[in-house]
């Protein structure tokens, strides 16, 4: 292998190394504004795409340790990495797709886990990271709430009565 391709190669390997999650995605007959459109979308949800070699993906997905990708690879394609919500990235894939059907989803690696299309799509109908960590929150702080609520319910029932006694007494 050439010199600038084993560049390229470990380059990728790195850029999977760093990522919990890629998907990869074909984008024959998108033009170059949509792809820029794409790579903006994805850059607000902590996300990017490259467009990458078969050879050399696949080369580079082996060194980082994912499993075979069993031929997967074919025509024109691009990795969607990022460090954040992969739940983001899989959202702005999907819309934008469904914006412009040129783009199509193949399928992904989520934590060394292989992830179809249906997956994907399935990660893309989740509610955000933050959303999540809000719900989750309510439902720790409701018993909590509760609990100080039954707690003064007696002594703001016994004040109440003390100042309807001094008002009646008035």
């Amino acid at each position: 292998m050439r010199v600038e391709k084993q560049i390229l190669t470990k380059e990728y390997a790195a850029r999977l190394n760093a990522s919990p999650f890629f998907i990869v995605v074909g984008y024959q007959g998108l033009k170059v504004a949509h792809m820029t459109e794409l790579r903006q979308r994805l850059q607000k949800a902590g996300a990017e795409v490259h467009v990458v070699k078969n050879s050399i993906f696949r080369i580079a997905a082996k060194e980082s340790g994912v499993a075979e990708l069993n031929g997967s690879l074919a025509g024109q394609m691009a990795v969607v990495t990022g460090h954040k919500d992969v739940s983001a990235a899989a959202k702005t894939l999907k819309n934008f797709a469904a914006e412009f059907d040129k783009l199509k989803i193949k399928f992904g690696y989520l934590n060394n886990q292989r992830l179809e299309e249906t997956g994907i799509i399935a990660l893309a109908d989740l509610p955000s990271l933050d959303v999540l960590r809000a719900k989750i929150l309510g439902l720790l702080v409701a018993p909590a709430t509760k609990l100080a609520i039954l707690i003064n319910t007696p002594a703001s029932q016994l004040a109440q009565v003390i100042k309807a006694k001094s008002e009646k007494s008035e």
